[in-house]
């Protein structure tokens, strides 16, 4: 049988980052710490963490980190029908539950963290929310490091379920000052594209190559400024940056403004969206999904 006081160390040094802020969140010592996690490690035979900065889950520890939150999940259900809850209206309120999810930028910056909002001000969760390019989200959720994911992938990961959340739609825009700069001659073709600089989220970020192969019929190698954040990507569009796809919903008002223009009127880029979540029997999980699904449904098209 697996010791539950080292899974949960196992589990707050990667959610923490360190030995040291998992001893704190832990109310014990870094050496107690590090020892709970030798000794499961010899106890299941492999490594379970990499120490670095920040320290991470190697595989076999990812998957045990998933079933600690699972089993989290389901003693959150045994308290809501123990005894000791009609006893104490304290007990149900006493642990909140961890929850560890994997969401796009655009999507956090646009319609999911309203949603996640409202389901926390009435649940006993706390949300770790992960934040990765849509095409690499499920990726997270197939190692064990999160629960659920807002992701680019329709097919379930294993153990998952998959739903249809919509489509998020982007727009390719600049400053005006950019667009004359760079457009204003030749148009919006492969040769002023390899030209002009773009705007990535940061190396996973493939929309301005996919949005370019559409206009050009073919690839074009793209000059790019990184920015890993999506208010980035707005500031540095106005202060003309460079070129980027931008959420509709985020700039339509910088749009009609002027602020911003289309690179190509009404090219947009319609990416589908997917909730997948672990097959968990969980009231937490499902009321989490009916949030997200809600608010995907008043956002996404």
């Amino acid at each position: 049988m697996l010791d539950y006081a080292a899974l949960s160390a196992l589990a707050a040094v990667v959610r923490e980052g360190s030995f040291e802020r998992a001893a704190r969140a832990l109310h014990v010592t870094p050496s107690a710490v590090s020892q709970r996690i030798r000794q499961l490690e010899e106890r299941v035979g492999c490594a379970l963490v990499v120490r670095g900065q920040p320290c991470h889950a190697t595989e076999v520890g990812q998957r045990l980190c998933r079933h600690v939150d699972q089993v989290r999940l389901m003693e959150h259900e045994l308290r809501e029908v123990l005894p000791v809850a009609a006893v104490d209206p304290l007990a149900p309120r006493l642990r909140r539950v961890t929850l560890p999810v994997a969401v796009n930028a655009d999507s956090l910056a646009t319609w999911f963290a309203p949603a996640a909002a409202r389901f926390a001000a009435e649940a006993p969760v706390l949300l770790e929310v992960a934040v990765d390019d849509q095409d690499h989200t499920a990726e997270r959720l197939r190692s064990g490091a999160v629960l659920a994911a807002v992701t680019a992938m329709a097919a379930p990961a294993a153990g998952c379920n998959s739903r249809p959340l919509g489509a998020m739609r982007y727009v390719a825009t600049a400053s005006p000052a950019f667009v004359a700069r760079h457009f204003s001659a030749d148009g919006v073709n492969a040769r002023t594209l390899a030209e002009a600089p773009s705007l990535i989220f940061d190396r996973k970020d493939q929309l301005q190559a996919r949005w370019v192969r559409r206009q050009c019929r073919r690839a074009v190698e793209l000059p790019r400024h990184a920015l890993p954040s999506t208010q980035a990507f707005i500031e540095a569009s106005l202060a003309g940056m460079g070129w980027g796809m931008q959420p509709e919903a985020l700039v339509r008002p910088l749009l009609d403004s002027g602020a911003l223009v289309e690179l190509v009127s009404g090219a947009t880029l319609d990416v589908r969206l997917y909730w997948q979540h672990a097959r968990a029997a969980s009231s937490l999980l499902e009321g989490l999904t009916s949030a997200v699904l809600a608010g995907a449904r008043a956002a996404l098209h």
